[in-house]
């Protein structure tokens, strides 16, 4: 069942008072109107860590956008990303507000297509997928009332303008779509609701079988997009973490933006041991890199 009022979506997700007083759903880069009204509109929704945020991540929505424009009858009015909060426990994970600022300086700088909301990242609790895509639906469906079918077009008897649903779905990499096919890991009602209800465009990643996975979740296959990667990119946060804990450069993997941020807030550094006011770093720091188990651990 999708959601229908703030009350289902807040209740059900725990959301403070406080929070419900001062969040605003962000539109400033959602397309309110169909460019084709023969299309269906599509939002994109990216959940995840981005601790921090690469170049792979905005990348994705820009496969995702060519695919719908060449091989759907979707349009794409916007996409997002959706960050955890910090109840979601996880080695790496940098405070939500870091994030959150990380994710929001690489849309301004890289796009003026993709956006970032605050919902799920400033939560108290943990908010699985499943609520985080009925909390999309409510804002864009039932808020806002879905998108206008034509500019200025109006209903002639209620005087309102010509809106329609806006399709909802998951966007992810194939290592995503495998976790969903592994028995055991995934709630089985939340599966359903996702791929039931929204359904995902899922991307290629490296090192993940996207058909294998695609066949084991054969009972939504027609609510599966696989989105090839036209050029692979491998990065990924994992990978960036270990470079900026081994103080190698990780210039170009990320935006300009987003690594001048992790510098300036010392984000993903490894912690000093402090000795009187000198700072002196462990003999790991600065023992010679050793490239081959360095590129062995970046690469799992």
């Amino acid at each position: 069942m999708l959601s229908s009022n703030a009350q289902h979506v807040n209740t059900i997700t725990g959301a403070s008072p406080d929070q419900e007083t001062h969040y605003r759903f962000p539109t400033a880069r959602l397309r309110t109107t169909l460019q084709d009204s023969t299309r269906e509109p599509l939002v994109l929704v990216a959940c995840g860590s981005f601790s921090p945020i690469t170049h792979l991540h905005l990348r994705m929505f820009e496969l995702a956008a060519d695919y719908a424009r060449h091989s759907t009858n979707f349009e794409l009015m916007g996409g997002y990303f959706s960050p955890v909060s910090d109840a979601y426990k996880k080695e790496g994970l940098a405070p939500a507000k870091h994030r959150l600022n990380m994710v929001k300086l690489a849309c301004e700088e890289t796009s003026d297509r993709w956006d970032v909301d605050p919902w799920e990242a400033t939560k108290a609790a943990y908010t699985p997928t499943a609520l985080v895509l009925d909390h999309f639906d409510y804002e864009i469906n039932t808020r806002m009332g879905g998108v206008e079918v034509r500019q200025g077009e109006r209903d002639p008897e209620t005087g309102m303008p010509v809106k329609r649903r806006v399709k909802i779905m998951l966007l992810a990499g194939s290592d995503l779509l495998k976790t969903m096919s592994d028995e055991g890991v995934w709630d089985a009602n939340d599966l359903n609701h996702i791929l039931g209800n929204y359904g995902a465009f899922i991307v290629e990643r490296m090192g993940a079988d996207i058909k294998k996975a695609t066949s084991a979740l054969s009972a939504w296959s027609n609510n599966i997009h696989q989105v090839e990667q036209t050029v692979l990119n491998d990065v990924s946060s994992t990978k960036v973490r270990l470079l900026l804990r081994k103080e190698y450069s990780v210039r170009y993997l990320l935006p300009e933006s987003v690594v001048d941020y992790i510098e300036e807030n010392g984000l993903y550094s490894r912690p000093f041991h402090r000795q009187g006011s000198t700072s002196v770093a462990t003999g790991e720091e600065h023992a010679k890199p050793n490239w081959e188990k360095l590129l062995t651990q970046i690469s799992k």
